[in-house]
């Protein structure tokens, strides 16, 4: 978690792990399933991957998080992708090295190991597959000064106190806790690790999974990528850039190249009309393998002319992102934005937007940060990007986001556009047409079961972080309607 040695910050949970001595430095090892014999039949290729995800998930779980060995176990190796299941039983268990912040796994003999190293604020990145501790010295590095004020004794939502004042007679808290208490039973699907309800810019209630708690980070996943849009609104509010801009990626540059046509708008709206085979949603190569953005996000070739087909794609997201890094053209105001301009401007000081070794941030999912945090994210759009009398981004920003996308996801064209179904606006989803659910509702969701919904017509904030499986998803509209019941 963010600034985990400074007096205010609850202790770090490292402490609770076993440790033994491991090459005269202090390590920890974490295996993520029983250690299973060597598979002939898995790839070298394959093993690295699954390598690289066990390094990775422990590196930001830790140094992030602040997650204990068992809760790293349960929670964060396990359920993965069920393709790399015979991958993962044919690595080694993950070794930590506390002093470097460096989590290593092995994978075959005569390969060096796979390693992820954190850094602060920038959180863990994936070396590339052959690389050594020496490549540690050459990684981006920020500082940023700590914050003025001391979170812990201001209240929320830019500090952490609740004030001690009983909730409004217009909420039924018998009725709210029924439906929080629903979610952790598995009422609506999935594990849930944390509910945090926000009423009229109030933080009515929130409950944790046993042994987290407020300063508890989890991985975002695909909500990233609205933390991504953000980034952006808070760039078009300066002035760095305008969304209806072409993306001018250097990697499109070449004359007659029809990828030079393509806006951040474009790919805000996940219709940059880019090939993404396979599917849209595994970039493995960029979130555990050592890849670049910069190598795999910009290959793929134009398939259909922008704006004409919506297809869902991780590196959309990357792509729109580094067109902002090429408008700044200075890598450490780039890397130093997302916290001056927007998280810690709003309080989220428990957020680590983590980046490849070629300085470009991986928001289309690698982001860790807690539920509060996420609620602040939700309650600036509430706030039409205005915090405490600034304006982060710009007016109409979260209008622009929950529109609709002009070209729409399969389930919401024709005739199915008039039954219950997600559409897409600019990296955010929409709730359309269901039972209970208000108009105008949007949402950011993410793999496991992550989720900030938004429902401005009730001034209402809901997140859901969860651990949920393959096929055992969290039903967020039907919570949204629960959780809606409990108000006047």
């Amino acid at each position: 978690m963010m600034f985990l040695n400074k007096s205010w910050m609850k202790p770090s949970l490292l402490s609770l792990m076993g440790v033994f001595i491991w090459g005269g430095a202090l390590t920890y090892a974490i295996d993520g399933a029983a250690q299973a014999q060597q598979s002939p039949s898995v790839t070298i290729g394959k093993k690295a991957l699954a390598a690289g995800y066990k390094s990775m998930f422990t590196c930001s779980a830790i140094f992030n998080g602040g997650k204990t060995k068992d809760q790293i176990a349960a929670h964060e190796l396990t359920n993965a992708y069920p393709d790399f299941e015979a991958a993962f039983a044919a690595v080694e268990v993950a070794e930590i090295d506390r002093a470097q912040k460096l989590v290593s796994v092995a994978f075959a003999e005569n390969t060096l190991p796979r390693l992820s190293v954190w850094r602060e604020h920038l959180g863990c990145t994936a070396l590339p597959q052959g690389a050594d501790r020496s490549f540690i010295a050459h990684l981006p590095n920020i500082h940023l000064d700590a914050p003025e004020i001391n979170p812990a004794d201001q209240l929320w939502p830019i500090g952490d106190k609740l004030p001690n004042a009983p909730l409004p007679n217009s909420v039924d808290t018998d009725q709210l806790d029924a439906a929080v208490k629903g979610a952790f039973a598995g009422e609506f699907g999935g594990v849930t690790s944390a509910v945090v309800v926000i009423k009229n810019n109030r933080l009515i209630t929130e409950h944790y999974l046993e042994g987290y708690d407020i300063y508890t980070s989890q991985r975002t996943w695909s909500v990233a990528k609205s933390i991504g849009v953000s980034v952006i609104g808070a760039a078009a509010q300066k002035g760095i850039l305008d969304v209806s801009e072409k993306a001018a990626l250097s990697e499109w540059a070449r004359p007659r190249d029809p990828r030079g046509e393509i806006t951040i708008e474009n790919l805000l709206h996940m219709g940059s009309g880019l090939n993404s085979d396979p599917a849209g949603n595994r970039t493995d190569q960029i979130y555990f393998g050592g890849g670049l953005a910069a190598q795999y996000a910009t290959k793929n070739p134009l398939e259909v002319p922008p704006a004409t087909r919506w297809r869902y794609a991780n590196n959309d997201t990357m792509l729109a992102v580094k067109a902002l890094r090429v408008r700044m053209d200075n890598d450490q105001d780039f890397w130093e934005f997302p916290f001056k301009s927007l998280l810690h401007k709003i309080g989220m000081y428990h957020t680590v937007p983590e980046i490849d070794w070629g300085g470009d941030f991986i928001l289309s999912s690698q982001v860790w940060t807690t539920a509060r945090d996420l609620a602040r994210l939700g309650q600036l759009y509430l706030n039409d990007g205005i915090w405490q009398g600034e304006r982060i981004l710009p007016q109409g920003w979260s209008d622009y986001v929950s529109a609709p996308a002009p070209a729409q996801p399969l389930n919401r064209q024709g005739e199915a556009a008039s039954t219950p179904g997600r559409g897409y606006g600019a990296q955010f989803w929409r709730y359309e047409n269901y039972p209970g659910v208000p108009e105008g509702t949007y949402a950011a969701l993410g793999n496991r079961g992550q989720f900030i919904i938004i429902v401005p017509s009730e001034n209402v904030v809901i997140v859901r972080r969860g651990y949920d499986y393959q096929g055992e998803r969290f039903d967020g509209p039907a919570f949204t309607r629960r959780i809606l019941s409990a108000f006047e």
